[in-house]
């Protein structure tokens, strides 16, 4: 089953939505012009049941299948956007200063969208599809908040699915594979402390910004030392601050950064170590260091039944050649993580062609996916709810 005539009939009118959406970003989980966007259309379409406020912002809508009684299985899209100055110069760029959708969730939104009208005219499916519109992707953990707020178990959810745009693949092509998918994310501070004193005398002090020299270096070995490269592993130091003055050596210099890892082994080992290692790399210079290490989301896991099924459907949409069913895994990271820690499902990417990469200024969301998403979607649902 290629892309659908229908949708492509409706591809102006997505287009459309998604290029509302991207004029007018918002954060996290403020999002209150995009939560009455998104629901003044399911509205619109006649859905069987539409809530607002899931997990503070979110929305859901449940459209019921014509061909009888079914499982429910849910599709997930993300809401929130960037703070980010954006730069793309297109007519539809960010009209709301310092904020945008440089991740692409506004495309993700507008697909939904038209797959729930799509589905909300045909109908041809047995059970029930619910449509899962979540704040606070980016960093909230908006997934979480909607699934405490009883999501699953509220709407009797069998399966959950999400799809992420991809630039770099070409548009028309997806790609995914069966475990894990996308990278947990964890944050770390490291507080190295010395005894300050004068730059001139650095002989009567215990230097803490040499001491964080060698501790930076030291995790990295951790990595390439300590860490099977087949079991991947990232820690990355990205701000030091230490000092005020350029002649005076501080009392202690403060480091943070993440750490994205692939197995739980590997997450728990990295904690563990990053501790010691920094105390030790510190204590060659006389200093100390205390590590606060957070656990952010947690590896974004395909389960390997849902994944082919997954897999499949793309190929229907897309053609076998424009599918990779083993691609290799992404070390950033998705709080749809805890929607497949709660639900057997799949995450799988979509191609948005030659654009900028995600979270840069200049990035758009490429509009000639959309008949590709929207097919994909139709399609999951149909063949998940076949009569």
């Amino acid at each position: 089953m290629p892309i659908l005539n229908r949708v492509n009939e409706m591809q102006e009118e997505v287009a459309g939505w998604r290029r509302k959406l991207h004029e007018t970003p918002e954060l996290l989980y403020d999002l209150t012009e995009t939560s009455r966007f998104v629901a003044e259309r399911l509205a619109e379409f006649g859905v069987d049941r539409l809530d607002t406020g899931i997990g503070r912002s979110g929305v859901v809508a449940i459209i019921k299948g014509r061909l009888g009684d079914g499982p429910t299985i849910g599709m997930r899209a993300d809401m929130d956007a960037l703070p980010i100055t954006e730069t793309s110069g297109k007519p539809w760029a960010s009209k709301n200063p310092g904020k945008a959708h440089s991740c692409g969730h506004d495309g993700h939104t507008a697909m939904l969208l038209g797959a729930a009208k799509y589905l909300a005219e045909t109908r041809n499916f047995k059970g029930s599809v619910a449509l899962i519109f979540q704040p606070a992707e980016e960093g909230g953990a908006g997934a979480k908040a909607m699934i405490n707020d009883g999501l699953m178990r509220n709407y009797g959810i069998k399966e959950v699915y999400g799809m992420h745009n991809s630039p770099g693949l070409p548009v028309g092509a997806f790609r995914s594979r069966p475990g894990p998918v996308m990278a947990a994310s964890d944050t770390f501070e490291i507080i190295v402390t010395g005894r300050g004193g004068h730059a001139s005398a650095p002989h009567t002090t215990i230097d803490p910004v040499l001491a964080s020299a060698h501790v930076i270096v030291a995790l990295q070995s951790i990595v390439s030392r300590e860490t099977d490269p087949l079991h991947s592993l990232v820690i990355t130091v990205t701000t030091t601050h230490g000092g005020d003055a350029y002649n005076v050596i501080p009392n202690a210099v403060r480091l943070t950064g993440t750490v994205r890892t692939l197995l739980p082994e590997t997450r728990d080992f990295a904690e563990k170590r990053m501790a010691e290692v920094a105390s030790a790399a510190a204590s060659l210079c006389g200093a100390t260091a205390a590590v606060n290490y957070v656990r952010g989301y947690p590896v974004t896991f395909n389960h390997a039944e849902q994944t082919d099924f997954a897999i499949g459907v793309a190929r229907k949409v897309a053609g076998d050649p424009a599918v990779n069913d083993n691609a290799p895994p992404v070390m950033g990271a998705e709080d749809f993580s805890y929607m497949l820690e709660e639900r057997p499902g799949a995450f799988l990417f979509l191609g948005n062609g030659d654009t900028a990469v995600l979270h840069h200024s200049s990035y758009d969301f490429n509009d000639e996916a959309i008949p590709y998403g929207i097919s994909y979607w139709v399609t999951l649902a149909e063949t998940a709810l076949a009569a």
